[in-house]
């Protein structure tokens, strides 16, 4: 027991996540200058104003980058451990992410019948990229390879499955625009690249 116990540690200390899950690292989200520390350690880039809080999640942190004025907030999912990508999800300076938003760059194979689906593995990496000024409602949900244009604004529980332009606000499953940033009137179009 005391050797699993001092195996678990280790993992929680040197895996490529945070996370409450993650129990000898996740204490140090509480508190500004231990979260500073752990962030620029596991993350590519953390910039300096940026926070991750507690009961937030990111896995493959080495492979994601975080800019200027972020805060990941609690319940929020950053999946972004990939073999095929060196940086798979980029947040640039003053990006919005409301709690709860999940943001993937792999989906798992389901290309045949003969192999189950746990076993055929997952579909090579797409990288994520969250422009400058974007705000994520809670709750949404980025798909792999989408991109989320300049002070773009998508809607709090929206799946985004395509890439959105700047200015534009968008919600909805799938997400669809819903205006361009600065006028009053709606479109009923499915976003597409």
């Amino acid at each position: 027991m005391l050797i699993e116990i001092i195996k678990r540690i280790k993992y929680w200390n040197d895996a490529d996540r945070i996370g409450p899950d993650m129990l000898s690292t996740h204490w140090r989200l509480y508190f500004k200058s231990t979260m500073l520390e752990l962030c620029k350690k596991k993350f590519n880039s953390f910039d300096d104003t940026a926070e991750v809080r507690p009961g937030a999640y990111a896995m493959g942190c080495s492979q994601i980058k975080i800019g200027k004025q972020v805060v990941i907030r609690p319940g929020t999912k950053l999946f972004g451990e990939t073999k095929t990508l060196e940086v798979s999800i980029t947040i640039e300076d003053d990006v919005l992410i409301g709690s709860g938003v999940q943001i993937y760059v792999e989906n798992h194979r389901f290309d045949t019948m003969d192999v189950s689906l746990i076993e055929q593995g997952c579909y090579d990496g797409k990288p994520v990229f969250l422009r400058r000024g974007c705000w994520l409602g809670a709750n949404v949900i980025i798909l792999p390879g989408v991109e989320i244009g300049e002070n773009s604004v998508v809607g709090a529980g929206s799946i985004v499955t395509r890439s959105i332009p700047s200015g534009v606000v968008v919600a909805g499953n799938p997400a669809k625009l819903i205006k361009y940033i600065g006028e009053n009137f709606k479109i009923n179009k499915t976003i597409s690249n």
